[in-house]
């Protein structure tokens, strides 16, 4: 069995007429064998319009249905398109209680009847048109038409319910790259050189992309497109053979093309994976599998196509195209859009459309922004699930280091920057691509400014920063880090933000000595993590208490180290003038002295705001009266000694 061209999406009034002619010759040629009457002349096969055959026409052509199998399903449907034929049923019987079609009375009526109309491997009941009912021999049991059947007789619009929840048609509207477009062609060519058509296999990160491109592919094809997950296959087998009987009915019946998608799915799962193999070798179809990597689908042939995603310039095409003439003023804007931001087309014209909600006005400068942030909003959804997004806005007046190591944290924002010019337009990026990531570490005791150094740089660079925990990612389980991993950074890719992996020592420590396998996968799992660094188009910051405990290897991978030291009695007076707001009450509050406090920047905060809440809590101004009681339970804490020559003329 042949896909067939897809079904009007909308069908004409005429061709609901003709339909309608076509299925009432069909009743009336039954009618006829009640009464022993000659049929009367059908009317003319195909509609005037050029529109699809009738429904009953395209049943018996894609299902290959023999004159008295079309015969037996319209036997079998009479009852639910006109009620007489109930009775005619039952006066045949010569029982009353018997006012069905059975295929005993199909067999001495219908002419040209054949026994194997009914068989299991019949395209009746192999592709579930007739349900025979329950009685004591399969020739007096009760004949019932599919409900699905059916509706698409009358031609109503009327999807299989036993899908709903598995299978589900989906659109697309945009345009793909050029070199998407050529893969399209490629999928078409595939289809139609074989029978049975290959598998496709669609194999990269995106998802989204490889969506688009097989309902561009479909559409070539004269087809519509569904999807499912891996996920929602049955593992059963017999659940997985009515699966696939349903899907490639509905699919003849339609015209459809089926995309299975699994770019996150854990191929260790036995059962699913074994459903998988089994629906792709048992469904006859057009089937596309979208994967991160290519695999055995049983052994049905398959051809894979490598789907990369849409290169800066591929994307300014996109958004040239998205935004139309708005394009022309933006002054270099979209460059920076493409360059910074790895998104797909449908994203593009999504953000596109809700920047232009934004901005009324032909303003550059406000489309610009309006686009930028439309952009990272576009992509957050899939990070917001697996890392904490960051909210505070420091800047750089916030930051108190010594200057060679401000200096190398602007470096860090240059390249940022800087990166599309550098490995695009000047070549730096076609000599490979490894280290092309842009890559920190940020070491110092805590409480030095590591944190806050990172939400600087996503501040000055207008992107979100993701904070990642990494007792969530790092599993007991192995290859679980590496998934888990891989989910972060390829969301993260998308939407071009600074990731943030606090304590990093607790993963990228010392490499073990290899004593049983759970080390050796501790070892790939740094390894995992050193590759997607260098390959990240963003910026990843690594921070941790001790250097020291991380291994030479993996410190010499990293583009930038920036060691932050504990800041002397100048920079701890200097952190002291900028920790409080500017609207906070101060009553003799004197820098100078409360540097003599030998704690970090992150201690010296918590100091004041404890005792900006105990002054306020007095109802007076913040005095060096409350940031003694602040620092004293601050030192209690971290269970030091505040020494007298610390607090000396505080009071």
């Amino acid at each position: 069995m042949t896909a067939p061209a897809a079904s009007p999406e909308s069908p004409s009034v005429e061709w609901l007429e003709t339909n309608q002619r076509r299925l009432m010759a069909a009743l009336a040629e039954i009618r006829a064998a009640f009464e022993q009457k000659p049929a009367p002349p059908e009317p003319a096969a195909e509609s005037t319009s050029g529109e699809p055959r009738a429904a009953l026409d395209h049943l018996t052509n894609v299902f290959g249905l023999s004159p008295f199998e079309r015969r037996l399903l319209m036997f079998a449907a009479s009852p639910e398109l006109d009620s007489s034929f109930a009775q005619l049923c039952a006066t045949a019987h010569g029982d009353p209680q018997r006012a069905y079609p059975t295929f005993s009375l199909a067999l001495a009526l219908l002419p040209g009847a054949h026994w194997s109309a009914l068989s299991p491997g019949g395209p009746l009941r192999r592709w579930r048109m007739i349900e025979v009912g329950a009685g004591s021999a399969l020739t007096t049991s009760p004949l019932r038409i599919d409900e699905r059947i059916l509706h698409f007789l009358t031609g109503v619009a009327a999807p299989e319910a036993r899908l709903a929840g598995i299978i589900s048609p989906i659109e697309w509207q945009g345009e793909l790259a050029p070199s998407h477009a050529a893969l399209t062609n490629r999928i078409v060519t595939a289809w139609s050189r074989s029978s049975p058509a290959p598998v496709v296999q669609l194999r990269g990160e995106g998802s989204s992309v490889k969506r688009a491109l097989a309902r561009v592919a479909t559409r070539q094809a004269g087809l519509k497109l569904a999807v499912a997950s891996i996920g929602a296959l049955p593992t059963a087998p017999h659940e997985t053979e009515t699966l696939s009987r349903l899907w490639e009915r509905e699919a003849a019946l339609e015209g459809y093309a089926l995309l299975i998608e699994g770019e996150d799915f854990d191929f260790s799962d036995g059962p699913r994976a074994a459903a998988l193999a089994r629906f792709v070798e048992r469904t006859q179809g057009l089937l596309l599998v979208s994967l991160r990597e290519p695999r055995r689908l049983g052994n049905r042939p398959s051809v894979g196509l490598d789907v990369a995603s849409l290169s800066a310039t591929e994307q300014q095409v996109i958004w040239h195209s998205a935004l139309g003439a708005t394009t022309a003023p933006l002054n270099g804007h979209v460059a920076l859009l493409a360059s910074q931001f790895n998104l797909t087309a449908d994203t593009i014209y999504a953000a596109a459309a809700e920047a232009r909600g934004r901005v009324d006005s032909d303003d550059a400068e406000l489309m610009g922004r309006a686009l930028w942030d439309a952009c990272r909003e576009q992509a957050r959804p899939r990070l917001e699930d697996l890392a904490q997004r960051m909210t505070s806005s420091p800047t750089w007046n916030d930051l108190v280091l010594p200057e060679p190591q401000q200096q190398v944290l602007r470096e860090i924002g240059a390249h940022v920057r800087q990166r599309s010019l550098v490995y695009e337009t000047w070549g730096f990026g076609k000599q490979g691509s490894r280290g092309l990531g842009i890559s920190a570490l940020f070491a110092g005791a805590s409480g030095t400014g590591k944190t806050m150094a990172a939400e600087v740089l996503a501040n000055d660079l207008a992107l979100d920063l993701y904070r990642i925990d990494l007792s969530s990612v790092v599993s007991k389980y192995i290859g679980e880090t590496e998934k888990n991993l891989r989910k972060i950074f390829d969301a993260a890719e998308e939407a071009g933000a600074v990731l943030l992996f606090d304590e990093a020592d607790a993963l990228f420590g010392k490499r073990s000595e290899v004593k049983d396998s759970h080390d050796r996968y501790a070892n790939i799992e740094v390894s995992y993590l050193l590759q997607r660094m260098e390959s990240y188009k963003g910026l990843a910051v690594l921070t941790t208490n001790l250097k020291s405990a991380l291994d030479t290897a993996f410190l010499r991978r990293l583009r930038f180290v920036v060691q932050f030291p504990f800041p002397d009695a100048r920079h701890r007076a200097e952190i002291w003038r900028r920790v409080f707001p500017r609207n906070a009450p101060l009553d003799g509050v004197d820098p100078e002295r409360l540097a003599r406090l030998t704690v970090a920047g992150g201690n010296i905060r918590n100091i004041a705001l404890n005792a900006a809440f105990i002054a306020a809590d007095a109802a007076e101004p913040v005095r060096m009266s409350h940031l003694l009681r602040a620092a004293r339970s601050e030192y209690s804490k971290l269970e030091k000694p505040l020494t007298e020559s610390e607090i000396a003329g505080w009071e």
